[in-house]
């Protein structure tokens, strides 16, 4: 029986949200080499995809948060998807700015979340961790109190583990690197040779693919 992190997986291929070029690496805004691509925001493009994601979040969140009652989204590319799990919970949503705005109000957290609240954070790409865990900082200074964080997709970087662990917040995602690359080799989308690149690619991100 495949799991959600299987069937999402090969969502994710079958739109072109993730792209797998072993040999022709892309290039990260952080300058990291990498064999593999990903841009969730496709999904909101595909009205059964964009649902499937929506209800997929909403299940993870009643299993495994309920107590919430408020969620807040990462700016810029879980603005949508936590508005549309809000929406579906029917509770209150907020979203994190990376730092405060330098004009205004200089709000970092728009929208209205009292203190006190209980808050599930939803993000759509979990990298390093870094800026995930800004706004889940963001929100604690703000007396909010952050149950956890849900996740449409992660590489699994222990860096990115080790900073969940440190700061004390649980992370579920819908899929994962492994069942990327593993629906990618079942059906042909890459060869066998590539399965070891992609391996040893995601134990030192930082370093791979360095002349």
């Amino acid at each position: 029986m495949e799991t959600i992190k299987s069937i999402f997986a090969k969502k994710l291929l079958e739109v072109k949200a993730v792209k797998l070029q072993p040999k022709e690496p892309f290039t990260w805004a952080s300058g990291w080499k990498s064999p593999i691509y990903t841009d969730n925001r496709k999904t909101l493009s595909y009205p059964t995809l964009r649902s499937f994601v929506k209800i997929e979040l909403c299940h993870l969140i009643q299993e495994h948060f309920p107590e919430a009652d408020a969620v807040a989204g990462v700016a810029t590319g879980a603005i949508a998807q936590g508005a549309l799990v809000a929406d579906e919970l029917g509770l209150p949503f907020a979203y994190v700015r990376p730092k405060p705005k330098d004009h205004g109000m200089g709000n970092q957290i728009e929208g209205e979340l009292p203190a006190g609240a209980t808050v599930v954070v939803v993000e759509d790409l979990i990298s390093t961790g870094g800026s995930s865990l800004k706004a889940v900082d963001a929100l604690r200074q703000a007396g909010i109190e952050v149950v956890g964080m849900v996740a449409s997709f992660t590489y699994g970087f222990p860096v990115a583990e080790e900073a969940f662990r440190e700061a004390d917040v649980q992370l579920l995602t819908l899929s994962d690197y492994d069942h990327i690359v593993a629906e990618a080799a079942r059906t042909g989308y890459i060869k066998p040779e590539d399965q070891p690149v992609l391996a040893e690619w995601r134990k030192n991100p930082s370093e791979w693919g360095k002349q």
